[in-house]
């Protein structure tokens, strides 16, 4: 089936999908789990000939980590899923009701986005995630994952596929795209598809921007901060550092770059690098940071690079607000964080940061659907328009107004005579 069938086929899946039960939605998700499982050996036997090909290809050692699925990653994607069944279906929920006048009720109620291009990068640990949050949220899937992993993927996929088909959802509900030139060609399918969500770069989501009509919702690189403020305490800052840093490097929530206000420098960087470089990280500092500790000057290259490496930037700064320019000037609106104990220096530093997620105190990497609580996410977005953050699956929705009347006709609310509208607030579900 050529890219312009599948997402037409898609199309029509949605709208079926889209007013499936929730009891069905979560059989099928039981269904999917089960299958997972019974086929692990042939999903970990397709992920090797992935990794072994990615080997001879010479792949970044941080893309391989990202492309290994095996069986750690596996039953935690199991478990993703069991999250997310847990979850109130988000279809269906009323939003606002609205008394226009006597008889007359106009009601706000969530639905389906509807048909959800997804360009990922070779993570098949993401194909499950998103497939499975759409299917939850009743929208239909196009999936393009990084060709590193397209025997992983195309293995998971059709796995996937025909436990929710099995389970009741219709043929067509999820599809697979595997060719640079399939993207292209679904960039034109504006009559089929309703959303692309494409997880990258920058350069690559703005590429995706330009060459399509179709809504975007980007999810860029991930050049998040990490900010020591002058009444941080110390070992909390350290501690915070390394969990951001080190935890797991191969992420967007990873911090590339860490901030220190200048009167805590001397203090915190000669304890602060020994436990980086106990971790194996490579540090880059500012002139004044290579003044107090011996690493190398990171240039004006490195504030803007996303390392996802056990490499990290150091700089420091004069005051809070030499910190919240730097962010803003250099950062990708993802995730950043001060450590202080100040609360006005804490919500300073959230209201002036523009990123989609501003922590106080905690680790970047907690900046996840899954840690959020939203069951799993599609991406992380930086968008400041429908939804920002972790997009799990209010993400996924939208709103459709409906009107229950019995015959009221509009005539008779306009002229001389013209009835009035009482827009009284309802506290009832649409039902």
């Amino acid at each position: 089936m050529d890219i312009r069938g599948m997402a037409s086929l898609c199309k029509t899946a949605g709208i079926l999908l889209s007013a499936i039960s929730s009891d069905m939605k979560n059989r099928a998700l039981k269904n999917i789990i089960k299958a997972l499982e019974d086929k692990m050996d042939s999903i970990i036997e397709a992920n090797q000939t992935d990794l072994e090909q990615a080997q001879k290809d010479k792949l970044e050692a941080p893309l391989m980590k990202r492309l290994k699925f095996d069986h750690p990653k596996i039953k935690e994607a199991c478990e993703g899923i069991k999250s997310l069944i847990k979850l109130e279906d988000p279809v269906g929920r009323t939003l606002s009701a609205i008394e226009l006048d006597k008889g007359l009720e106009l009601y706000k109620v969530s639905r389906p986005i509807g048909v959800i291009g997804v360009i990922f990068e070779s993570r098949p640990d993401a194909l499950v995630q998103i497939a499975a949050l759409c299917l939850k949220s009743g929208n239909s899937v196009l999936l393009k994952g990084g060709s590193e992993a397209m025997v992983t993927n195309q293995t998971l996929a059709g796995i996937i596929s025909r436990a929710g088909i099995e389970a009741g959802l219709p043929k067509g509900w999820i599809g697979l795209l595997e060719s640079r030139s399939d993207v292209d060609q679904m960039l034109k399918l504006d009559e089929s598809i309703d959303l692309i969500i494409p997880r990258g770069s920058n350069e690559f989501v703005r590429y995706i921007m330009d060459n399509t009509v179709i809504p975007v919702l980007g999810h860029a690189d991930g050049i998040c901060h990490l900010y020591i403020d002058r009444f941080a305490d110390s070992k909390m800052a350290i501690d915070l550092s390394i969990d951001s840093k080190c935890q797991y490097v191969a992420v967007c929530n990873a911090i590339e770059t860490i901030l220190i206000h200048e009167s805590q420098a001397r203090d915190i960087l000669p304890l602060l690098k020994g436990k980086l470089e106990d971790q194996g990280v490579k540090i880059l500092g500012c002139e004044k940071t290579c003044a107090i500790i011996d690493v190398e000057t990171a240039t004006q290259k490195d504030w803007q690079t996303e390392y996802l490496d056990f490499m990290v930037s150091i700089k420091i700064v004069p005051s809070i607000k030499e910190a919240v320019d730097h962010i803003n000037q250099y950062g990708s609106g993802h995730t950043d964080v001060i450590v202080t104990k100040d609360k006005k220096r804490a919500l300073y530093f959230m209201d002036h940061v523009d990123t989609a997620d501003a922590f106080w105190n905690c680790s970047s990497r907690f900046a996840d659907g899954f840690r959020f609580g939203l069951g799993a996410e599609v991406g992380i977005s930086t968008n400041k328009i429908h939804a920002r953050g972790p997009v799990g699956l209010e993400g996924l929705m939208i709103y459709q107004w409906r009107m229950m009347g019995k015959g009221q006709m509009v005539k008779d609310y306009t002229g001389l005579t013209a009835k009035s509208f009482t827009h009284k607030t309802l506290k009832k579900e649409f039902k």
